[in-house]
């Protein structure tokens, strides 16, 4: 086996690579956007490698990832499962693997706490694979962080160019939240079906119209962009209906400023009957935690909507009513439903595991109807490569 160094011609998917004193952690956020994040929990989200990937062309049989990945552990709730790397050759997922040690990183709700044990690196192979040149991608886990450290294979790793490049923006559900593998995530199922290369930054619990974030995808290369937007606005109560229509527009004003006639596509959210009519915030069931499930509950108060507080039909409403303003001078700026990718049918025969996100099969559901909606409609000129 011989040593190849992991860098930026072979790692897909990232702003950045970040020297650690272990190894290189990918970052999907740029230095610039993190130095402007104070939250604990949105740092810990952007370095969580969704949609992160090696990708080069090789004629080996066997190839070792050596990483150090940092498992969460969340007081009184159910235990999460280990994060999966997916291997995937000439476009076909072959082999799974996970690491089953590392770091563990113990955090309390009440009170807040978060406390870092240490953990020694671990070593995924995988072999037999097909024999000749092909094409290798290794998906990094979608919601466990991890440090890249080394690589190692028994043919040279030659690097590949980028495809047309797919960047997306969105919440936990667009991260992969109860997904079960990180090539299982609706947007890169539908990256798949569309032959692009996905940027993925979606941030579990903060898709909030932060101007950073907006900022890095105004900076990123793309051949189209995505933002979808809406419930953790509602989730996290963060604003009202008077602040969320300038802030919509002002986020897409900065993604202009980078991409002034890209394919910009606006998609709202998708079905979620626990904020469909009732604001938030949202809350765990302790009720059911105590039982070992791990559901979600709305908080809020359903009259207060008429005030101005948040639902998910009234962000539908709203960013219908945005996008169809600007496209009178934007031609190249498109809204979909996200009732579409899921709606209250959909519900009705594959019901929100946690009353919040989806599980692999809507996932899966969702990556064929985006593809579908973008790839084989609008914008089938940006997809197939």
């Amino acid at each position: 086996m011989k040593n190849f160094p992991i860098t930026e011609s072979l790692v897909f998917g990232a702003q950045a690579l970040e020297r650690t004193e272990t190894g290189l952690q990918p970052h999907r956020l740029p230095a610039s956007a993190r130095r402007q994040n104070e939250d604990a929990g949105f740092s810990m989200a952007e370095r969580q490698p969704s949609g992160v990937r090696l990708k080069f062309r090789t004629a080996a049989s066997a190839i070792e990832l050596d990483v150090l990945p940092t498992k969460r552990v969340y007081t009184g709730m159910p235990e999460r499962p280990d994060g999966v790397y997916d291997l995937v050759v000439d476009g076909a997922l072959m082999q799974q693997k996970s690491a089953l040690g590392g770091r563990i990183m113990r955090i309390g709700m009440a009170p807040p706490s978060m406390v870092l044990e240490p953990g020694a690196v671990q070593v995924l192979r995988f072999e037999n694979l097909p024999a000749g040149e092909k094409l290798v991608e290794i998906w990094l886990p979608h919601d466990e962080m991890t440090e890249l450290v080394a690589l190692r294979a028994d043919a040279d790793l030659l690097p590949v160019p980028a495809r047309k490049i797919w960047l997306h923006h969105g919440s936990s559900i667009s991260q992969g939240s109860n997904a079960t593998s990180p090539t299982g995530i609706w947007p890169a199922v539908a990256a798949a079906l569309g032959e692009v290369d996905l940027i993925n930054m979606g941030f579990g619990g903060n898709a909030l119209l932060d101007p950073f974030t907006a900022r890095a995808m105004r900076d990123t290369k793309a051949d189209l962009v995505s933002v979808k937007m809406g419930i953790n606005l509602v989730n996290l109560d963060l604003m009202r209906l008077r602040a969320f229509g300038p802030a919509l527009h002002g986020f897409l004003d900065t993604i202009r400023e980078g991409h002034p006639k890209t394919p910009l596509l606006v998609v709202s959210p998708i079905y979620c009957p626990i904020h469909e009519t009732t604001p938030g915030p949202g809350q765990f069931d302790f009720a059911a935690l105590a039982e070992g499930r791990l559901l979600f509950r709305a908080e809020g108060n359903p009259e207060e909507a008429a005030k101005g507080k948040l639902t998910l039909v009234a962000i539908r409403r709203k960013m219908e009513e945005i996008v169809a303003q600007r496209a009178a001078s934007d031609p190249n700026i498109h809204y979909l439903d996200g009732l579409a990718l899921y709606g209250e049918a959909d519900n009705a025969r594959l019901a929100l595991p946690d009353a919040l996100h989806p599980d692999g099969a809507i996932h899966a559901l969702m990556g064929q109807r985006f593809a579908q909606a973008a790839f084989s409609g609008v914008f089938s000129e940006i997809g197939r490569g």
